[in-house]
């Protein structure tokens, strides 16, 4: 039986996620890297609902980067975004979800910019 990088991390995910579950007081950062992309959720778990979000496609973000939306800089400036997105709804601690990819390179410094900007891990 063959399997692909994308079942493997789906299957890596769902292990993931078994063990981390966001609150209302600790809501969870949800990763997601495509090729072109990088997308990032704060979810509580418990109600269902997406609390803040913010992606490289947006134009606010995607303007600051010059069409470049998947490299560590872009990873950067949306961890900064997302923790500030998520400080003005009130939110500081989160628990993180890298969503089944390894913790380094863009997943890392969206991860170490997220905590310079105050969130909390």
């Amino acid at each position: 039986m063959k399997r692909d990088r994308g079942t493997a991390r789906v299957r890596r995910h769902q292990r993931l996620r078994s063990r981390v579950e966001g609150t209302s007081e600790r809501p969870r950062l949800s990763v997601f890297r495509s090729n072109k992309y990088l997308y990032a959720q704060v979810i509580d778990d418990q109600d269902g609902k997406t609390v803040v979000a913010a992606s490289t496609l947006q134009k606010t973000i995607s303007g600051e980067l010059g069409g470049k939306c998947s490299n560590l800089a872009a990873a950067k400036l949306l961890g900064k975004t997302i923790a500030e997105r998520a400080k003005e709804k009130g939110v500081s601690k989160v628990c993180f979800d890298r969503g089944g990819y390894k913790y380094h390179g863009r997943i890392k410094a969206l991860a170490d910019a997220a905590r310079e900007a105050g969130l909390e891990f």
